[in-house]
Formats: C-alpha cells, structure tokens, sequence
C-alpha cells in the first residue's frame, strides 16, 4: 500500500527552500519550473544575508527549530547553533557545537526537546547528541550499527541523518536517512526510532521503509499533529535544476525493518 500523498513538486533551475509552505493537503500535477497550486509563498526576508555575529557566520542552515519561547532555533552545518529572534529574525544568540573530542560536526537536523535541551543530528558518524543550551553534552543516543558510515557500518559518508522530529506524543524521536544503504534498493531510505524512557534518555525503537522517487533523497523529516510525517525529498540534474517534492506519509502502521539485513523492493 502506498502509505504517502503528494502536496507539491518543485522543479526549479535555483533551490526551491521559499517554495515549500504547504496549502490544502491534495494530490497535484507536476510543473515544471514552478510551484505547485497547493504551495504558496508565506513570507521572505534578507536579513541575514551576509551577517555574522560575535564572529560566526549567519547561514548555512540546515534546520529550523521553534524554541520554547517562541524564538527560533537555527543550526548551522558548520557546528553553529543560533537564536533568531521571532519577529526581526536576527540573531539573539549563539553557541558552537562539537563531538566528545572537541571537534566540529557535520550538523544537519535539529529538534527542541520539551525541556529546552537541543538534539542534534550529525552526518560524520552519524550520530544524534542532546545538548544543553549552552552547548554542553548531555547524552549520545545508541544507533544500529548498520547505519553508520562504512567500513563501520552500511551508510555511505554524507547520506546519513538528515531529518529528525519528535512526535506528538513527546515520546518518539525520529530520524531519517538521506539515501539507501549498501546492500538496500536504492531509492528505500531508512527512519530510525527512538524511545523515551522514564529516566528522560532514548532506547532504540522501531524502523522503517521509506520509498523515495527515484534520484531523490530525503533531506528533513517533520512529525504532523495527528502523528503522521511531512518527508521532503529533492535531488539536482544537471541542466535541469533541482527537483523538491514534499509527501505526507504515515508510519503509524508501518512494518517494523529493524531485523530485516537488505530491504530489496518490497
């Protein structure tokens, strides 16, 4: 059964990230070089164009986050972590992020825990951290060995975790793959789950399938209300542009792959 719903595709010759407020979620016909009827434009601003502030440089972000507060939190993949004001959108704030060791990471997915901790996903190994908002490690949450970069593991080096979300129940961390494992069909990415136990830290849950088109990868994943998930999928063709298709999927009744080695089509 096809478990996910269309509600825009962008095909665009510059990226389409200004593109992807969503409107009524309906199935929609492809354009070319356009967005999307069920997508429209929410608002624009410049003001961080070619900024930094106390030193870091303001961008290369690779997610969004609404902090507690209302503010919002912004990730840098250059191990910047920012507080943008809600209203001016500059920044109020930022700390450096780094491994155990002390080194920079690849950082690409952010969520903001219910406590106002920060967990961050990083491509290198990967890995998902929880940091405090000051910056400090509080927790490194376990992942399958076979999702970690090769020769550790099956993952290919920057394809790894790009998305992660908390459900609505408070209590489900997700996190998505960005493209296939060695020995996987190519275009089926993985979701890894987490549980919250009652001490506050996560066990390894559930994962499962996710078909992407074909040529695209998943780069943000973000949990609905009613527990299902927004997938953004996009991919670039020379000549072409980039693709961005943005899909409503629902694991809530999907198969557990945890024990299955190659997810080989089906």
């Amino acid at each position: 059964m096809r478990l996910r719903t269309v509600l825009a595709t962008v095909t665009a010759g510059l990226a389409a990230a200004t593109c992807l407020t969503v409107g009524p979620a309906a199935a929609v016909t492809r354009q070319d070089h356009a967005c999307s009827p069920s997508v429209s434009l929410d608002r624009f601003s410049d003001a961080l164009d070619k900024t930094t502030y106390r030193g870091s440089y303001v961008g290369n972000f690779s997610a969004l986050a609404a902090d507690r507060h209302g503010d919002l939190a912004a990730l840098s993949d250059r191990s910047s972590l920012f507080t943008l004001d809600r209203r001016t959108l500059r920044p109020t704030g930022v700390v450096q992020l780094a491994d155990e060791n002390g080194a920079a990471l690849d950082s690409e997915a952010l969520v903001v825990d219910r406590d106002g901790t920060r967990l961050v996903t990083s491509e290198t190994e990967p890995s998902v951290r929880r940091y405090s908002r000051t910056g400090r490690i509080l927790d490194r949450l376990p992942v399958p060995s076979s999702l970690l970069v090769a020769p550790a593991g099956r993952a290919t080096a920057n394809q790894t975790f790009e998305g992660l979300t908390l459900l609505p129940d408070g209590r489900t961390l997700l996190a998505s793959m960005e493209y296939a494992l060695a020995g996987d069909t190519a275009g089926i990415v993985r979701f890894q789950t987490w549980q919250r136990t009652g001490d506050g830290r996560f066990r390894l849950g559930a994962q499962y399938a996710y078909r992407a088109d074909d040529g695209l990868g998943v780069p943000e994943v973000q949990a609905t209300p009613d527990g299902r998930l927004l997938v953004l999928e996009r991919g670039f063709t020379s000549g072409v542009g980039n693709t961005v298709r943005l899909y409503l999927a629902d694991p809530r009744q999907a198969t557990d792959t945890t024990k299955v080695d190659h997810l080989t089509g089906q």
